[in-house]
């Protein structure tokens, strides 16, 4: 044979072997032989139980600092309407400034990923202070960042890949938090007073999840909603009173997860809906009968939840998690007062939308979610998904693009994802799929930024596992 064609049938073989090993990539699936990860596996600490006299309020710092009252509010996990969608009338940014984010101000926190609530120019969040061994929540200005006051109390907490992780709940009256180790304190929002206090391990004899609660408080009606597990499998407490009004059985040793309670209004009744560790379930939320177990479900016993329940106004009820558990969804009827549950579609990760840690958005009738990393060839992968069949992909952002286990949110009609490392994108979602606007890097070195997005007034709170950043987002 002529060199000329060794040469020529060389090249083209090597392109064909170039353009295999590309698709082979492309469409791999890595975790195929991965083991599934165990809870238990981060090291959690002991040293400490329910046996610690922890003294809820008891610490109180005031700095006299002051601030610029405004008019909007971000008041709890997932904003005013639990949907994670902002329905503020102010133009957010879309392209930012070749110099970058406008960052208005930064503070140091603990390590973890308690997200910030706002409520009229005020941010409130949750802290860890490892040196002084303390649950603190703060209070800062939005606008400058100046702290105002904390209140907290001693509380012997050892680093579990982060310590704090959950958003406090604000209305005009009152704050609600949960610590790490499911310690409820009660404020006045007004002047950081303590008001009351739980301490769920000890009182309820419930067991700290792993790496610590995920449970965002409720504040509903003047009702704390508070999952519990051990000897109640839910309770609610009067915020002016500290005073128990119901009490939720739990015959089947139900335990807390990291998902928080919705409220949920369908057939004509208001309930609470809970991803518990061992089933789901659906509380009265009111009437004589207030905290009676309506239906559940406990098909869905997962080992270890973070996303809460995503409920649509057809009955449909969509949960997933992490660690091999995939999704379910299920459709909930009601007759005569009584609910039945069908289960319509349950799934492993590499089947369907599922996600790890954040709570999938329900937009324009569909679901928006970041895909697991055991979550097959669309691992960590932006997808959407009908409500009719979540394993049925509408669209997805592509085996380029895929992101962490970050939070995502929409405000302005655009989509706001903050990703692992620190980088914040802005991207126009549509039914069809998405156009990335912009994209920036807002914390330099940022490091598992999970924490949920606040955002009011039109400005954006954003926190890594060290930082917490103010950014002026306003067009």
């Amino acid at each position: 044979m002529q060199p000329e064609r060794v040469i020529k049938y060389s090249t083209w073989a090597l392109i064909a072997v170039g353009i295999f090993s590309l698709a082979w990539w492309l469409g791999r699936d890595p975790t195929r032989s991965f083991a599934e990860s165990v809870p238990g596996l981060d090291n959690r600490g002991a040293g400490f139980g329910a046996d610690e006299n922890v003294i809820i309020g008891e610490l109180f710092e005031d700095f006299g600092a002051t601030f610029t009252e405004l008019s909007e509010t971000w008041p709890r996990f997932r904003g005013e309407n639990f949907d994670n969608i902002s329905r503020s009338g102010i133009a957010l940014k879309d392209k930012f400034p070749a110099t970058g984010p406008e960052i208005l101000w930064s503070v140091d926190l603990g390590e973890g990923h308690s997200g910030a609530a706002i409520w009229k120019g005020l941010v409130y969040i949750l802290d860890y202070d490892e040196e002084g061994r303390a649950d603190q929540l703060r209070c800062f200005s939005l606008v400058s960042g100046k702290e105002l006051w904390r209140r907290g109390y001693n509380v012997a907490i050892k680093r579990n890949h982060g310590m704090s992780r959950t958003v406090p709940a604000i209305t005009e009256d009152y704050i609600l938090t949960i610590g790490p180790r499911c310690h409820v304190m009660c404020l006045d929002r007004k002047t950081g007073d303590f008001l009351w206090g739980i301490d769920v391990e000890k009182d309820y004899e419930s067991e700290v999840p792993l790496w610590y609660t995920g449970q965002c408080p409720l504040i509903d009606d003047s009702v704390a909603v508070i999952a519990t597990g051990g000897k109640a499998l839910m309770i609610g407490v009067s915020m002016a009173t500290g005073k128990k009004l119901w009490e939720t059985p739990n015959p089947n040793g139900w335990k807390m997860s990291h998902s928080s309670v919705f409220p949920y209004t369908f057939g004509g009744r208001k309930m609470y809906v809970y991803s518990a560790v061992g089933g789901m379930a659906g509380i009265a939320a009111d009437g004589p009968d207030a905290g009676k177990l309506l239906w559940e479900v406990p098909q869905w016993n997962k080992s270890v939840i973070a996303p809460s329940p995503v409920c649509m106004p057809d009955g449909k009820i969509f949960i997933t998690a992490g660690y091999g558990a995939g999704a379910m969804m299920f459709q909930l009827r009601e007759a005569g007062g009584n609910f039945n549950v069908e289960i319509l579609h349950e799934y492993a990760p590499r089947e369907g939308l599922s996600s790890e840690q954040q709570t999938p958005l329900l937009w324009n009738g569909h679901l928006i979610g970041i895909m697991p990393k055991d979550g097959g060839t669309l691992r960590n992968q932006m997808v959407c998904v009908h409500p009719s069949d979540p394993k049925k992909v509408v669209w997805s952002s592509g085996p380029e693009k895929r992101f962490g286990l970050g939070p995502y949110m929409i405000a302005d009609n655009k989509m706001y994802l903050w990703n692992d490392d620190g980088k914040l994108f802005v991207l126009q979602p549509s039914l069809s799929g998405y156009i990335e606007l912009d994209m920036a890097q807002v914390i330099p070195d940022g490091h598992d930024a999970w924490a949920p997005i606040a955002v009011a007034d039109g400005y954006m709170i954003l926190r890594d596992s060290h930082t917490m950043v103010c950014v002026d987002m306003r067009k």
